[in-house]
């Protein structure tokens, strides 16, 4: 008795109308790109948010006596700001800005725009300028644990960061000269440092409560 065989047509379709292996592969591939790189384990709690519930928490109601849980100041998100003034010249510069933050951050940036048109530095409006993105939950914690643990530390010739950055609300604004001295970016693939505006936004309402929140994070302020 004879084997049955897959008959192709002379354009390299089977007999049902499909392309033989190069599509399969081709979807494959697809399906495993837009993969995550890394999934989040179940009841997984970030260090620095575990240090803030068993002990930053029980010290916040003591300092300022505070009765109610849901009163306890708190972070609430936290914004990176990256402005690309050269790719006004060169679009590239602002394509490796948004690679890099996305590096830093765990997710895709958004692009920022010009708001109106500036003559003086041939800027017109609605030109990209930079990029930015909003940070919550676990990716917020993670990177603020890595902010104070190891980027802060690397700053050549720190001595902390200063205590007059607040807006009065309880919001703190942190600017980086150089984003080098976060780990994540390759050195060998970088042409010039970049500068970036890290804004951490809490619910303490006053400056007073949000240094103090920050500080037993372990925010190292300037003393």
């Amino acid at each position: 008795m004879a084997k049955n065989k897959e008959t192709k047509s002379p354009t390299g379709k089977d007999a049902k109308g499909g392309k033989s292996g190069g599509k399969d592969k081709a979807a494959k591939g697809a399906a495993a790109s837009a993969a995550p790189a890394r999934e989040t384990p179940e009841g997984y709690v970030p260090r620095l948010r575990q240090r803030y519930q068993d002990e930053v928490v029980p010290r916040l109601r003591k300092e300022f006596g505070i009765d109610n849980i849901m009163a306890v100041p708190r972070i609430e998100k936290i914004s990176l700001n990256m402005g690309v003034g050269d790719a006004i010249q060169n679009i590239k510069v602002l394509d490796d800005a948004v690679e890099e933050m996305a590096a830093l951050a765990g997710q895709k940036p958004a692009i920022t725009r010009a708001q109106k048109s500036i003559a003086a530095f041939k800027v017109r409006q609605g030109m990209p300028i930079g990029c930015r993105v909003t940070l919550r939950g676990v990716r917020m914690w993670e990177f603020l644990d890595r902010l104070i643990t190891i980027a802060l530390p690397r700053v050549r010739d720190f001595r902390g960061t200063p205590t007059k950055s607040f807006d009065g609300r309880g919001n703190y604004t942190l600017g980086i000269r150089d984003h080098l001295i976060f780990p994540e970016i390759d050195y060998n693939k970088i042409e010039k440092p970049k500068g970036m505006n890290i804004t951490i936004v809490t619910t303490a309402g006053n400056d007073e409560r949000a240094q103090f929140l920050l500080r037993e994070l372990g925010m190292p302020f300037a003393r």
